[in-house]
């Protein structure tokens, strides 16, 4: 195990606990030092060795060797895999358990496949479920592909937890409910309909319930600043917004949530522009009764699922136009199986949901969108996500996934956009074009047509 933080460290115990040797190498040895203290409380520290440099731990491993890595995305796994290189041989095997960029995985794999080493990527590490699921299982998927699934799960993820907490300020802020109270609304969402087995709104009941041994809250001393975007720890929201600009696929539940994790971590910042402005937009109270409260938090549970499925709409509309471009052949029937069993964006009603959409491996259109169920599920939800985002507007609740998922539906399935102007606008200073109302509707291609806006 090379990289032994939270998530190596995580796995490390879990294999020992499975009765399999484990060799720890990390760059700080307090890191290692930490773990085998843990490691002696669970009684399992026989499983564990200390080695600090990359000679003693190959020298201390079978052959094959196998490593795990679990390390910062971007140079250091190169500083690894260059580290190694002396000591590796036909036959070794590195899994790559970090959040890494695609690319890199890519460039490793091909470096190393000189030397007989192979380099693939985890399916999917889930710490808090404790389940690590067998490279068989992403057959499909393997190598740099499983880290590209693994990038849009991770964007998918982040536009859940956005939803999510913005459904939670809303009910703390807007409603005045209690930490309390909360817990049991999650809880009880979770129990049954669209949001039930769902992994995030699990988590999110024992947050809002969970007390410190003084009795607080624990959740109420915690900061509102998200940094591991900026810090370098995470860069899968980043890149997963990218893959879909480069794509052109509209995924704003995803970006959205990216933006506000970015303006978040910079909490310095926010208070000067907050003295600048001379104080914030004030966030109001709900203006209904308190006989209407169950009819809204009722609209707020639709609403937080139809934010939950429209970014799992938007993050595989993403992987099939990637999959079609690097021609991968990705089953995504095997993708929807390991993201349901432990995964943090594990949701049972979408994946039971998108397990039968995908059962047919011969229907060849994976765009959701034009999927009649899913389309039934959004519109149905629709009013409710709607109720949610007006009350928001007017109390100056802080929506962007949520408001950012009303309006991706309402773009994509209307026919009458405000871009008619704007195409208009492009003709009028740079002869770019138009196509005609007239004209049966085409590809994304330059239109025929251009008029004199301006006689010369």
């Amino acid at each position: 195990m090379i990289g032994c933080g939270s998530m190596g460290g995580g796995m490390a115990l879990l294999f020992a606990e499975h009765g399999i040797t484990v060799l720890l190498n990390d760059p700080g040895e307090s890191t290692v030092d930490s773990l085998l203290k843990t490691a002696e409380k669970d009684g399992i520290r026989n499983m564990l060795e200390k080695h600090l440099d990359y000679e003693d731990l190959c020298k201390n491993l079978d052959s094959p060797k196998v490593f795990v890595f679990s390390l910062p995305h971007g140079t250091v796994g190169d500083s690894v895999v260059e580290g190694l290189h002396p000591y590796l041989e036909k036959g070794d095997l590195i899994i790559d358990a970090s959040n890494e960029n695609w690319q890199n995985t890519q460039r490793r794999q091909g470096k190393l496949v000189t030397q007989g080493v192979h380099y693939v990527a985890d399916a999917e590490w889930e710490a808090q479920g404790h389940s690590i699921y067998p490279l068989s299982v992403f057959s499909s998927v393997d190598r740099f592909r499983s880290h590209y699934v693994k990038m849009i799960h991770n964007g998918i993820e982040h536009g859940m937890m956005s939803v999510q907490a913005e459904a939670w300020q809303i009910m703390n802020l807007g409603l005045d409910m209690t930490y309390d109270e909360i817990g049991d609304v999650f809880a009880k969402w979770n129990t049954d309909g669209e949001l039930r087995g769902t992994f995030l709104i699990d988590i999110g009941a024992q947050i809002n319930k969970q007390r410190d041994d003084k009795g607080k809250h624990v959740l109420s001393v915690v900061e509102d600043k998200v940094v591991q975007d900026i810090d370098g720890t995470e860069g899968t929201g980043v890149w997963s917004s990218r893959e879909a600009i480069r794509l052109h696929v509209p995924a704003p539940t995803l970006s959205d949530a990216h933006y506000v994790r970015v303006a978040s971590a910079f909490r310095k910042d926010r208070k000067k522009i907050k003295a600048t402005f001379g104080g914030h937009f004030p966030l109001g109270n709900w203006t209904g009764s308190e006989e209407e409260k169950p009819a809204f938090l009722e609209d707020l549970r639709k609403a937080v699922y139809t934010g939950f499925l429209a970014a799992f709409v938007q993050g595989i509309n993403v992987i099939d136009l990637a999959d079609q471009e690097n021609k991968w052949s990705i089953k995504f029937s095997e993708v929807v199986q390991i993201w349901r069993n432990g995964c943090i964006i594990k949701a049972d009603y979408i994946g039971d949901l998108l397990e039968e959409i995908f059962k047919d491996p011969e229907d060849t259109d994976r765009d959701l969108l034009h999927n009649e169920r899913i389309a039934k599920e959004l519109s149905t939800n629709f009013p409710a996500l709607k109720q949610v985002v007006a009350m928001g507007v007017q109390t100056n609740a802080i929506i962007p996934s949520l408001s950012a998922s009303l309006e991706y539906l309402k773009y994509s399935v209307n026919t009458i956009l405000p871009t008619q102007f704007y195409e208009a606008q492009l003709d009028f200073f740079g002869k770019h074009m138009f196509d005609l109302k007239s004209e049966p509707a085409g590809e994304p291609e330059t239109g025929h047509h251009h008029y004199e806006w301006k006689p010369a």
